[in-house]
């Protein structure tokens, strides 16, 4: 039994090596035109500096992905719900009305890490209101959780739309494209920080993935194998929106990407978040990284911002879910 979990995994871990390289590939192959990388030394200078372009926005969409996979994962572990998620909690919509207040007011005394802070600040408020509103036990808890989240994220693009509308065209490029997701790189110091959260975060949540399997089977689990589900609530959940915050700092808001991939993942291997970590960081990277392919090439020579394209997929899937819960 053991050789043989132990070659699922080497086959696994193949596999997804392999995918991720097709992907990769045709990421940066594919776009308003056709390039063959293989032939790159060959290449005139601007095709390769579009293909190098193409992989700025590779990393950055592998990154985005990721940061929200692993933040979902986090979010459904501990509020024991699988429709939980960045998006639909409203913790997306929160980190972009900081950061938009931040740079409306021009606020910059900690450089490039102003953003992250105040779209971190907004996440976390977001989340405060979401668990107060969440009031009942079981069933009628987790239903809450969903429903508060929705009108939350209903008043945050509310609060967008209000500061919208008294920005001058100049502060209007700015914040616009959060409302629809935008994987372009603007300041490289802040994606180097948002890389770095993001893969410190996720590798921190997967050293507690054995005290997250506990809790994520109830708070009286966790009390009887010696965890502090409280100080494990605050610790994941403040992670998550932090992971949230940095990278929608330099995205925007892009939807349901923590609520579909975690949830595929789990499917597959289990809800062992040892495991369902790396492997959403993983998968939501390529996720995005492929939904960002098919924004380039979908409508040449036009570039659709990829939160479109998550939502045309992930809305869907949430009512799938959603559908599948009820019937349960």
């Amino acid at each position: 039994m053991t050789l043989s979990n132990n070659y699922l995994k080497r086959f696994s871990l193949i596999v997804t090596f392999l995918l991720a390289l097709l992907i990769t590939l045709t990421a940066l192959s594919c776009g308003s035109t056709y390039i063959n990388i293989f032939r790159y030394f060959s290449l005139e200078p601007l095709m390769q500096e579009i293909i190098i372009m193409r992989l700025m926005r590779v990393i950055i969409a592998f990154t985005v992905g990721g940061a929200l996979s692993v933040a979902g994962a986090g979010y459904q572990a501990i509020l024991r719900n699988v429709l939980a998620d960045p998006f639909i909690l409203g913790i997306s919509g929160g980190a972009s009305v900081g950061a938009a207040v931040a740079i409306i007011l021009g606020i910059s005394f900690l450089g490039f890490f102003t953003l992250p802070l105040f779209a971190f600040a907004g996440s976390l408020v977001v989340l405060s209101l979401v668990l107060l509103m969440s009031k009942g036990d079981g069933i009628e808890y987790s239903s809450n959780i969903i429903l508060s989240g929705v009108i939350l994220s209903t008043i945050t693009s509310s609060l967008l739309m209000f500061i919208i509308s008294y920005l001058n065209m100049s502060q209007l490029n700015s914040i616009t494209w959060w409302l629809l997701g935008n994987l372009e790189p603007e300041n490289w110091s802040l994606i180097v920080v948002s890389v770095v959260i993001a893969f410190a975060g996720t590798f921190t949540l997967f050293l507690y993935g054995r005290e997250i399997n506990a809790c994520s089977m109830g708070e009286e689990v966790g009390y009887y194998l010696g965890i502090s589900p409280v100080k494990l609530a605050f610790l994941v959940l403040g992670i998550s929106s932090l992971m949230t915050a940095c990278v929608v700092s330099i995205s925007g808001i892009i939807g349901f990407v923590g609520l579909i991939i975690p949830h595929i993942v789990r499917k597959f291997i289990g809800s062992d978040h040892r495991k369902l970590i790396p492997y959403s960081l993983v998968c939501g990277g390529l996720y995005l990284v492929i939904c960002d392919t098919i924004a380039r090439t979908v409508v040449h020579p036009q570039i659709l911002p990829v939160g479109v394209v998550t939502a045309i997929i992930g809305g869907p899937v949430f009512l799938w879910i959603l559908n599948r819960r009820l019937k349960g």
